[in-house]
């Protein structure tokens, strides 16, 4: 990469997957502009100061997504955007609008208009594989793929809000690629798990935590397969420093069924009071091995479910969330 790409902004920096996005970023050499909700709370702060590199090349600054100005100042000098930040919630909503759809697609927005307007290059943006399912109408013989889109009707009626952000802000991010002429690109990781960075749980990781403590939901309509916190970091620089990447990138280690990630998980640690499930928890989905078949044609190579499994369960004793 030229030197005039390596200065970049990374959106929910201090975030489970920004932490290791950003951390991979300095250790390539980049500059990096890492924005957080509050710059005085040490939770959001400290472990990424403490990154090698940090020192020299990481500069943190407090931003909201619905203030338009905090992002500029944010993305000024910047070639390059990684926008992240967008609140996860796969529990009760109470206030949709406020806890999810503004901040994620209005932010989103936002993000992509300074983008612009600072003259960014290219802006690679993380949504998930909640806007690829819950799709009913999918022919049920064929593989979800980047082609699939989640059912906006269907999570408006079923209050699966967190899907519902997802999608509308990834549309909204392709309707203003199309009409700014900005080079937009997308990841959409599975259900994010691995060793932890920050000192706060991500959505994904309290799922694990909750099903090691023998919870049995089957998360029926978000589950389509997990990815690793550092894989999907690389597909993000993956994307981003390979011009021919264009579109959607679906990010996960193989298309499965949460069943499939619960009987896994039950395997690898018997001690743990996780309970029997159903194989099939998602009426539909298909599995297949190789779902980021996109990414793996740019050089990924993803790690494997089991490998997940272990690093996320070692990080969750190591740190103090599970005994």
């Amino acid at each position: 990469m030229a030197d005039e790409a390596k200065l970049v902004c990374v959106t929910g920096g201090s975030g489970c997957i920004g932490s290791w996005l950003v951390r991979l970023l300095l250790e390539r050499g980049y500059t990096v502009h890492a924005t957080v909700q509050n710059l005085k709370d040490e939770t959001e702060t400290k472990h990424l100061q403490a990154l090698e590199g940090a020192e020299t090349r990481l500069r943190l600054f407090q931003i909201d997504l619905l203030d338009y100005d905090s992002l500029v100042s944010a993305i000024s000098g910047c070639s390059g955007v990684f926008h992240l930040a967008s609140p996860c919630i796969v529990d009760q909503v109470h206030d949709p609008e406020k806890e999810l759809l503004d901040p994620a697609i209005k932010g989103t927005t936002n993000v992509l208009r300074a983008a612009k307007t600072v003259g960014v290059k290219r802006v690679v943006v993380t949504s998930s594989t909640s806007a690829i399912t819950p799709s009913p109408s999918w022919p049920a013989d064929k593989v979800k793929n980047e082609d699939c889109w989640t059912d906006v009707d269907y999570c408006k009626h079923n209050g699966l809000w967190y899907s519902l952000s997802k999608t509308l802000a990834e549309k909204a991010a392709w309707d203003i690629a199309q009409e700014e002429g900005l080079d937009v690109v997308v990841v959409n990781p599975g259900t994010v798990m691995g060793p932890v960075i920050p000192p706060r749980l991500n959505a994904s990781m309290l799922m694990l935590v909750r099903l090691l403590q023998g919870g049995t939901e089957t998360y029926e309509d978000i589950f389509m397969g997990c990815s690793h916190f550092k894989d999907v970091a690389r597909a993000h620089i993956l994307v981003y420093e390979n011009k021919s990447a264009t579109g959607r990138h679906l990010c996960v280690e193989a298309i499965s069924h949460y069943g499939d990630f619960v009987a896994k998980v039950a395997e690898l640690y018997p001690e743990y009071s996780v309970p029997k499930l159903p194989r099939d928890t998602q009426p539909g989905l298909l599995r297949v091995k190789d779902g980021g078949k996109k990414l793996m044609e740019l050089g990924m190579e993803f790690i494997p479910m089991e490998q997940i499994i272990r690093d996320a369960v070692e990080s969750l004793k190591s740190e103090g969330f599970i005994s």
